[in-house]
């Protein structure tokens, strides 16, 4: 059995992090743990940086360098090479969010492509990550999955983004680098569902290279999951899935209330954690034909794939399953995990600090809303600072 208590260690979990670079991260966790001053500062941030205020540094010199990995690929290799000493990969995330022209589509590609192209080169990233509509209008996924009749330029406008898929996961395929595409809002991502699934049906032939993303948080996951597997076995192709509980609640419920629809998202906490364990369960039970990224900062979700893991003989560094944290959160469980000899990444979020800053913001807010997670962190940051100077 799976001991209970692999996660205090902090020792290991901060051994990366220098005197000053543990009392940043306390004091970081301390500000986002007062809710109105994290108000307060998301909202002097985005007028100073609105307002053009010289404020960059002094966010790079806190948020934004605990959170984020560097303001380009180059800029990240010191963190990447860092945390694969203690055996923790990374996952390059450009997240630069918002963009909606077609010029803009084609630089992510170009972007994405070379981020590919760079992870082909370093043992320690052998996973990317994009979201649907860094590629594509949002409103087209929407109207897609609408079954709605696109007009002769949305046709052509459609045809482009699945030639920048195809660009990016046959690239990935020729590489051997895995992609992993995020979830977004429930009313586009049943089009970004059909298109992945095409993609997987073209390049996950022999081994899992394009990962779908499964938001847990919707009661319906379960559902699409043996119904892509059912799919799967049918046309001969295997399955990636990442599974997270998911990022849009409030948006999800307020346009379902607003339009007046029943809401995709599971009616209480409890409903989403078991929907998470049994998509999670599901997988594992089924690993010949889906791969998995568990991508979560739940102690107990982890505890039970480690479980589950043990009693179904399967290989700790078995490449089909990687667990999965955001960079600056969770290193608990990440460097842990690594230290154990599990499969672990980290999300390496770099871009423009100005770009990244609503990634950052909402990472803030997140911490904020997420019962026991800041909390969890300072009093592991406060064991690991009483340890070093004892």
């Amino acid at each position: 059995m799976t001991s209970k208590n692999i996660f205090d260690n902090t020792e290991v979990a901060f051994a990366l992090k220098s005197d000053s670079e543990l009392e940043r991260a306390y004091f970081l966790f301390k500000m986002i743990a007062n809710e109105p001053l994290v108000r307060i500062g998301t909202a002097a941030t985005r007028f100073a940086l609105n307002a053009k205020l010289p404020v960059e540094g002094l966010i790079r010199a806190t948020v934004f360098d605990h959170f984020c990995g560097g303001v380009s690929e180059e800029d990240c290799l010191p963190a990447i090479d860092k945390m694969f000493t203690a055996g923790v990969c990374s996952v390059l995330d450009y997240s630069v969010e918002g963009k909606a022209s077609e010029n803009q589509f084609d630089d992510a590609t170009d972007r994405l492509a070379k981020i590919i192209e760079f992870s082909d080169e370093k043992e320690a990233m052998p996973i990317v990550v994009f979201k649907p509509t860094g590629l594509g209008r949002f409103a087209l996924f929407q109207k897609k999955g609408e079954g709605k009749v696109f007009t002769a330029e949305e046709n052509e406008e459609w045809n482009r983004i699945i030639e920048r898929f195809k660009k990016l996961c046959s690239l990935a395929k020729s590489r051997d680098v895995e992609v992993l595409i995020d979830g977004e809002e429930s009313w586009m991502q049943d089009a970004a569902d059909d298109l992945i699934e095409e993609m997987m049906a073209l390049y996950n032939k022999d081994v899992p290279i394009v990962y779908n993303t499964l938001q847990t948080y919707r009661w319906d996951r379960l559902d699409y999951l043996k119904a892509s597997h059912k799919r799967a076995k049918e046309k001969g192709y295997k399955l990636g899935f990442k599974i997270v509980r998911g990022a849009y609640m409030e948006k999800e419920r307020d346009r379902a209330k607003e339009k007046g629809y029943d809401s995709p998202i599971c009616a209480d906490k409890k409903a989403t954690d078991d929907n998470f364990d049994n998509c999670q369960r599901y997988i594992l039970d089924n690993l010949e034909d889906i791969s998995i990224f568990i991508g979560t900062h739940n102690e107990e979700s982890t505890y039970l794939a480690l479980e589950l893991m043990d009693k179904l003989n399967i290989e700790k560094e078995d490449n089909r399953v990687w667990f999965g944290q955001l960079y600056g959160m969770s290193d608990h469980i990440s460097f842990n995990l690594a230290k154990k000899g599990y499969n672990v990444a980290k999300y390496l979020p770099f871009g423009p600090v100005k770009d990244v800053m609503p990634y950052l913001i909402r990472r803030a807010e997140e911490n904020t809303s997420v019962a026991g997670q800041t909390s969890r962190e300072l009093s592991l940051l406060k064991k690991e600072r009483k340890r070093r100077k004892d």
